[in-house]
C-alpha cells in the first residue's frame, strides 16, 4: 500500500480483521443464520459480528470517538467532534446471494466534516481509502476519476427501488433518462462501492435516492478525493441528511443533474 498515516492504519487494520470474518461466513453463506429486517432487507450473523470487531478495534485505538453503525441502529457520542459512520456489510442481498460484491465500508466525520473513508471488499482484497486533502488511493495506485466528457461514452450506475421502497415511478423516469444519452446504466447492489468505483474512473458517475448515511460516508470522501464532484439532487453537500447523492466527472456532473432534474419536473 501506499503510506499510510496513523488514522488509515488504524481504519486499514479493523477493515481487514472484520473482513477476514465476512470472508469465512461467505463460504458457508448457506449455513448463515439469517434473520428478516425489513421486507426484502436482511441481517445476517456476519453482520453483526462485523461490525462487533469494527467497533472493538476502533474503539480500542480511538476511545474518545463516537459512533454511528447500521447493524445496531445506534449512535454513540463521546467527545461530541469525532464520529465513526460504519457499515459492516454493504450489499447484503448480494453477500447473502453468493454474489462477491460487497463491502466494508467506515468514515470519520470532525465536528460534523467527513474527513476520511475506507471501502473494503474482503473478497478481491480491493481496499480504497482516502483522506481529505491527501488524495484517494486503490491499495497502492493513487485514483483519478474518468477522463470521459461526452454522456454517449460514459457509463453511470445506480440503486434500484425494491419491493418495500418507495419511488419506484420517479427512478423509472430518472433512469429512462440517462438510459436515453449513455452508454449504459448499472446496478451492482453496494453504494459504497458505487462511489469507490466513480472514484476509480470505472463508472462516470453514480445517483441514489433513500439512502442511508453509513452507505454513502465512506465513499464520498474516496470519490471527493479523486476529484469527483458530489452533490444532492439539489446540488448541494446535505447528501447525509437527504438521503440522496450524485456523483460524477466534473464534465459530467452538471450534464448527469440536468437529465435526472429534467425527468423528475
Amino acid at each position: 500500500m501506499a503510506y499510510l498515516s496513523p488514522l488509515m492504519t488504524i481504519m486499514t487494520k479493523a477493515a481487514q480483521k472484520a473482513g477476514r470474518g465476512l470472508a469465512r461466513d461467505f463460504g458457508e453463506v448457506e449455513n448463515l443464520q439469517v434473520s428478516k429486517k425489513g421486507t426484502s432487507d436482511f441481517v445476517s450473523a456476519a453482520d453483526l459480528r462485523a461490525e462487533q470487531t469494527l467497533h472493538a478495534e476502533l474503539k480500542k485505538a480511538r476511545p474518545d470517538f463516537g459512533f454511528l453503525m447500521e447493524e445496531t441502529e445506534k449512535e454513540e457520542v463521546v467527545d461530541g467532534i469525532h464520529r465513526w459512520i460504519i457499515d459492516p456489510l454493504d450489499g447484503t442481498t448480494n453477500f447473502l446471494h453468493g454474489i462477491p460484491h460487497f463491502a466494508i465500508s467506515i468514515a470519520l466525520e470532525k465536528a460534523g466534516e467527513l474527513v476520511a473513508g475506507l471501502v473494503y471488499n474482503p473478497i478481491t482484497d480491493e481496499m480504497y481509502y482516502a483522506e481529505k486533502g491527501m488524495g484517494a488511493y486503490l491499495n497502492d495506485r493513487r485514483l483519478r476519476v474518468s477522463a470521459r466528457t461526452r454522456l454517449e461514452e460514459s457509463i453511470f450506475a445506480t440503486g434500484i427501488p425494491f419491493k418495500g421502497k418507495g419511488g419506484h415511478e420517479p427512478f423509472l423516469k430518472q433512469l429512462s433518462a440517462v438510459m436515453d444519452h449513455s452508454a449504459g446504466v448499472r446496478r451492482f447492489g453496494s453504494a459504497a462501492l458505487d462511489l469507490a468505483y466513480v472514484a476509480a474512473g470505472r463508472y462516470e458517475g453514480y445517483w441514489e435516492s433513500g439512502i442511508l448515511p453509513w452507505d454513502i460516508a465512506a465513499g464520498i470522501v474516496i470519490a471527493k478525493e479523486a476529484g469527483g464532484f458530489i452533490t444532492d439532487f439539489a446540488g448541494k453537500a446535505d447528501m447525509l441528511t437527504r438521503g440522496e447523492v450524485l456523483a460524477a466527472t466534473p464534465d459530467l456532473s452538471r450534464p448527469l443533474a440536468d437529465l435526472l432534474r429534467a425527468a423528475s419536473a
